[in-house]
């Protein structure tokens, strides 16, 4: 499988550069230590290790590897060296070019990067555990697995796959639907509440009818740049949080099981549509969204890896955009899609029972937080824009190699690593003072 990135670099080249290498393996004993072995025999030191279960027949475990190769040969021996103890090798990436990005791994640079992640999940929607509501329900799983095989085969550029509800789910949406619609004007945030009206004009919100994604996606394209894309199940936070920087929300699209409407142990439609999406619409969230993921992006996939610096940002991530409150006319309202898509957690959270506590992200990157319960404490932002600000100062403390910035015209991230960049950057900012100048002579 090495053929297919023979034309990412020349067999010659010497200059150093990092690799990600993807491995697929067998469980037994031993097989992880002879593959760090060989690897370690030719005197590469790794920079990150991250493994997953592997969804491909045969193969127990994908294993994800970063590290600097002095030269070509080097990776050509690596791999070579892999091969021979392994299922599968193959080199995800190999960065050549001879800038400063040269000292960091693989990342996504446009949309399309983002296909990488589309086998590639911790959980798959069929597997449930134990104590999930249909973890006993054969019609429920093999209903699950055939939604994720369908988010399986989209790729970038396909229109999202349209999913035939049965009655029964059609159903259970009805439920949840109902008992949300009736706290929203009361516990709601208030762009929630400006936008939820819109989405069942334009995208079909009904108690009757669950909202295909590919409507939901254009609608938010047309408010902020957002768009959806179908998720087989849980995705590593780097590769959810990646997707984010693109303005790209991994949703999935099967339902909670029937027995238990009001509950659900992982997102599901519901979640994404009646708790995610609504915000997205909203143009200071939007920027909120991506911002936040955006300046600590170097902190996540692309500098190798800081794991502490990722695990802040997705500790933010769960007390924002999961599970945040806000103060609005001197009243705390829920805009979190945790508590929005949540009928009993979305009443607990405004009573007196937990705590509640100021946005800090130095604060709230180290909080501990609950999955399966109730959160015991909830932050409370001044606005979108306030904790944005907030978000941008907290990010100058990661280890932050290199700037990036997102490119709206061609939807892709552009690092900022040498002169001739940085220069295109700063024309294009001039551009834009000159047009909000204008705008402003004109306004006074």
């Amino acid at each position: 499988m090495y053929s297919e990135v023979t034309n990412t670099y020349n067999a010659g080249e010497s200059a150093p550069f990092l690799t990600t290498i993807l491995f697929s393996v067998e469980d037994r004993v031993g097989v992880l230590d002879g593959c760090l072995s060989a690897v370690k025999n030719l005197n590469i030191s790794l920079t990150r290790i991250e493994s997953r279960p592997s969804k491909n027949p045969g193969w127990d475990y994908d294993f994800f590897i970063d590290f600097k190769a002095e030269n070509a040969e080097q990776l050509t021996r690596a791999v070579q060296s892999l091969e021979k103890i392994t299922k599968q090798v193959k080199v995800i990436s190999s960065n050549t070019t001879h800038t400063l990005a040269d000292h960091i791994p693989w990342f996504p640079r446009k949309k399309s990067d983002l296909d990488t992640f589309a086998d590639k999940v911790l959980e798959m929607g069929e597997e449930l555990d134990s104590d999930h509501p249909g973890a006993k329900d054969p019609v429920y799983r093999a209903r699950r697995a055939e939604i994720t095989r369908v988010a399986k085969t989209h790729r970038h550029g396909l229109p999202l796959p349209t999913i035939e509800y049965t009655p029964e789910e059609i159903a259970t949406w009805g439920v949840i639907f109902r008992n949300l619609v009736a706290l929203y004007p009361t516990h709601a945030c208030k762009e929630h509440q400006y936008v939820f009206p819109l989405l069942i004009q334009n995208c079909g919100y009904r108690e009757d009818n669950i909202p295909q994604l590919e409507t939901v996606s254009r609608f938010l394209k047309d408010c902020t740049g957002f768009t959806l894309r179908p998720v087989m199940g849980l995705l590593t936070s780097r590769d959810f949080l990646n997707g984010l920087a693109f303005r790209v929300f991994h949703s999935t699209q099967y339902i909670r099981h029937h027995s238990k409407p009001l509950y659900t142990p992982e997102p599901d439609v519901c979640h994404e549509l009646l708790g995610h999406a609504p915000l997205f619409c909203d143009p200071d969230f939007a920027d909120f969204s991506q911002v936040k993921n955006l300046l600590c992006y170097s902190g996540s996939r692309i500098s190798g890896a800081s794991d502490s610096d990722l695990e802040k940002l997705a500790t933010i991530y769960w007390f924002t955009v999961e599970f945040g409150l806000c103060r609005q006319g001197g009243e705390i309202k829920a805009y979190g899609a945790g508590l929005l898509s949540s009928f009993g957690e979305l009443e607990y959270s405004l009573t007196d029972k937990p705590e509640k506590l100021p946005f800090d992200p130095y604060k709230t990157s180290v909080q501990s937080y609950i999955v399966t319960e109730y959160q015991p404490i909830y932050f409370v932002a001044e606005s979108f824009k306030d904790a944005k600000q907030k978000v941008r100062e907290f990010a100058k403390t990661l280890n932050r190699p290199f700037s990036i910035r997102y490119n709206p015209y061609t939807e892709s991230i552009e690092v900022l690593d040498n002169q001739e960049r940085i220069l295109r950057y700063a024309h294009s900012i001039k551009s834009d003072m000159n047009i909000l100048v204008d705008a402003l002579e004109k306004l006074y």
